[in-house]
């Protein structure tokens, strides 16, 4: 919420620090203060630049609003607007701290000097008053003083140049590093190098795997493929059901519809023919999915804790556990505070005759996972299944994905292939390039691209016709019109729900610095795009951007 001292500290320390090893390159080095830095920006006029190079886009959205001034008169400005929310401010800080002079700063610091004649900086600050500032009105009709513009039309060329600004990030590319890990043997000195992620391979919480019934009904037609019919819970169904699709060529379309519709050509279910098959059959099959022990306590938990409230009750996997804790909850009129702290006096029974009381639960965690061990005796010896595989054990969310590969199929539709940072590190370490380029080539598909975080791609807008195909990325004079519509990656997922796949690709502009979570559904296509499918892919080109911002290629690289 706000700075605390130990941040002060820190930050006079990097100041000093950063000071410091400036000197390595320059024999002048001065410090100044915010204070200084925004007496400039005001005099100079550049206190509103950013809100008023974003006010047209938000003002077509509606997301302005009328404010009434001190003197009584009204305004317009962006709602909830913040400087930060433009990248761009820091160029414009940068731009007033390089026109920043000795004069201003020796001015603003003995101004007190100005009003005493016996002050030894008296007679220079009358000479920076008269070369470096001039008299003008404020809006009052008052007198007062203000510094000089540092040069002609400052206010217009900063405008000017901030439009063609394209910000930089740095991409995620790397996996490891290689490092030289010194071991001191009786021998001497032995120098191993060793390869070090850069990056967190898993989140840091482990999981148990377990597997649990999931129970729908589904209507007999023609969608009733051989997989599906194999779910049917009723034995008998599920046989008459594949005889008929055994039938018809293992065709649903010709087994289940059109003359061969329930309705109209029933299934029997007895000889005499008295029993049909209901149209509507019940499916029933096991899912894998992955479980954390965690602590009950009534605030501020921990990653190993939880605070049962009515939304993380239902991811407790036990029943019966799930209505006591619900029951205490209730008791206490949902305040999970009083409910569920202190639980040494005030326990949650279980079989309170026994003594037995409730301090963990049991909850679902994540649907994918990957395995760190295999399971061991008390010996260390592996322990087999009744087929003699190994059995894996302690599961974890591999976190972040390293990228999303794009290609284009043999029918000319675009597929996707997600590589988690967890399995980028593993093919480095095998030797294997982390990015498949030759993936399924044998069937047709081609390689078009790939989506890292941070990596940029321009968009195309319908609405005031810009085509990226028809603009040259590479000339200067065109940043102007490509920063609108220039973003970068910031989030990639792509998630597996039995034969549901669901996507979510976030990009984000690239003068946008607002927090991840923070999307405004009104600024979809301003300020980010958010896709759930890969059609909108198709006419987005991808382009890298050197430190400088600098289109410097187009394309892969």
């Amino acid at each position: 919420d706000g700075f605390i001292e130990r941040d002060l500290r820190d930050s006079q320390y990097i100041a000093k620090k950063a000071k410091n090893m400036l000197y390595d390159i320059t024999r002048s080095v001065v410090s100044t203060t915010g204070n200084i830095t925004n007496k400039l920006r005001e005099d100079w006029d550049l206190v509103n630049i950013m809100q008023e190079l974003n006010f047209e886009k938000y003002k077509k959205l509606g997301l302005t609003e009328m404010i009434e001034k001190k003197d009584g008169s009204y305004k317009e400005r962006i709602v909830d607007w913040s400087k930060r929310n433009d990248h761009r401010h820091h160029a414009m800080d940068a731009l007033t701290v390089a026109f920043t002079k000795h004069n201003h700063i020796q001015y603003l610091n003995y101004l007190n000097a100005r009003k005493d004649e016996n002050h030894k900086m008296h007679t220079n600050i009358l000479n920076i008053e008269e070369k470096e500032t001039v008299l003008v009105n404020d809006k009052d009709g008052f007198k007062k003083r203000k510094f000089k513009s540092p040069i002609s039309n400052f206010r217009t060329l900063a405008i000017e140049h901030l439009e063609s600004l394209l910000v930089s990030h740095k991409a995620k590319n790397k996996v490891v590093t290689k490092n030289k890990n010194k071991i001191k043997t009786k021998n001497g000195e032995k120098v191993k190098i060793e390869l070090t992620p850069r990056g967190q391979m898993h989140k840091e919480t482990v999981y148990g795997k377990y597997k649990y019934y999931i129970n729908k009904e589904w209507k007999v037609g023609n969608k009733l493929d051989e997989e599906i019919i194999n779910k049917v819970a009723n034995p008998t169904y599920k046989n008459l059901l594949l005889q008929r699709l055994r039938e018809n060529s293992n065709n649903p379309k010709k087994a289940f519809g059109g003359k061969n519709v329930l309705s109209k050509n029933p299934i029997y279910l007895n000889v005499e023919k008295t029993e049909t098959m209901p149209e509507t059959v019940k499916l029933s099959w096991l899912e894998e999915d992955y479980s954390i022990r965690k602590e009950i306590v009534g605030s501020n938990p921990s990653s190993k804790q939880i605070v049962p409230d009515k939304k993380s009750i239902e991811k407790i996997l036990d029943e019966g556990i799930k209505r006591i804790l619900i029951k205490r909850l209730n008791d206490y009129e949902n305040d999970t505070q009083k409910a569920f702290s202190n639980l040494a006096k005030n326990p949650i029974w279980l079989n309170e005759a026994k003594g037995i009381a409730i301090k963990h639960v049991t909850i679902s965690g994540v649907k994918n996972a990957e395995f760190l061990h295999f399971k061991q005796d008390h010996f260390g010896n592996e322990i087999l299944d009744k087929k003699g595989n190994k059995i894996p054990s302690d599961f974890v969310s591999t976190g972040n994905n390293h990228h999303v590969a794009i290609y284009r199929d043999e029918t000319g539709k675009l597929q996707d292939r997600i590589v988690t940072f967890f399995d980028a590190v593993q093919l480095v370490n095998a030797g294997e390039p982390v990015i498949d380029k030759f993936f399924n080539q044998g069937i047709g598909w081609q390689f078009l691209f790939t989506m890292k975080q941070n990596e940029y791609f321009v968009f195309p807008n319908e609405k005031t016709g810009f085509n990226p195909k028809e603009i040259n990325l590479l000339e200067q004079a065109n940043k102007k019109f490509i920063s609108p519509n220039l973003f970068r990656v910031q989030t990639i997922s792509k998630v597996t729900y039995g034969n549901a796949v669901v996507r979510d690709f976030l990009f984000r502009h690239h003068l946008d610095g607002t927090k991840a979570s923070d999307l405004n559904k009104s600024l979809q296509g301003l300020s980010y795009h958010q896709y759930k499918s890969l059609a909108p892919l198709e006419k987005i080109i991808k382009v890298r951007i050197n430190h400088v911002g600098d289109i410097v290629s187009i394309g892969e690289y």
